[in-house]
């Protein structure tokens, strides 16, 4: 039996259902909306799991589910060598959203990444302790600015409102998921102009660490030839 991991809730579940559904493979939650498991029609010995977004990873990384649907954002943030762990079987075409890098609006002369790191070595020299920089997003904003050499910064969890830290002065700068950047503009922060730390979207993700023997591997052969992937 191959198990599918869904996200169980909101538009992701809808969009997920939708595109399984444009391609002969019916979707449906089951009566009780705490049941955790769901039902597939249109395909053999395929059962649906219903997770968070946020659970799918570790489920895919754990082998307890052969395939599952989240943010390419998540999978690369809550999984460590995420390649080694997971295979991106198809791109969804929804949940799009970009991880950006937003300052202050009034701060004119940080419009780039070199401006942040001369803006952050300013600001410890100043203040005596480094630029706070909010985000549930630690490991991939860490990499991305180890990377570019952006220095004196501190990453500080924030698991409500990011867009919010900056008014109230618990942080600097903010790293967070944005579609339209309208919550950023009407926080007063805008996207620094190198470009997002990362563009996500859905993605269909096959766990190689799952038990793919006893005709698995041919199950999931006859699903990809059926979607077309």
């Amino acid at each position: 039996m191959l198990k599918i991991g869904v996200p169980s809730k909101g538009r992701l579940m809808e969009k997920t259902f939708d595109w399984f559904g444009a391609r002969g493979l019916t979707m449906q939650k089951g009566a009780n909306d705490r049941e955790y498991a769901g039902h597939v029609e249109g395909a053999e010995d395929v059962s649906l799991v219903l997770l968070s977004a946020g659970e799918i990873p570790r489920e895919l990384a754990a082998g307890r589910i052969h395939l599952g649907v989240t943010g390419s954002d998540l999978v690369r943030e809550k999984l460590a060598s995420w390649d080694a762990r997971v295979e991106e079987l198809a791109h969804m075409g929804f949940g799009h959203a970009d991880l950006v890098i937003a300052v202050p609006r009034f701060w004119v002369d940080v419009d780039t990444l070199d401006d942040l790191d001369a803006a952050a070595a300013a600001f410890r020299r100043r203040h005596g302790f480094r630029l706070r920089i909010a985000t549930k997003y630690h490991r991939l904003i860490r990499e991305y600015l180890t990377y570019h050499g952006v220095a004196d910064y501190q990453l500080i969890d924030s698991q409500g409102a990011t867009e919010g830290t900056v008014r109230n002065e618990t942080a600097e700068a903010i790293a967070d998921i944005t579609s339209t950047g309208d919550t950023l503009r009407a926080n007063h922060l805008k996207m620094l102009s190198d470009g997002p730390v990362h563009s996500s979207q859905a993605i269909l993700f096959r766990s190689r660490g799952a038990d793919w023997s006893n005709g698995a591997r041919e199950r999931l052969a006859a699903l990809t030839a059926q979607l077309g992937i």
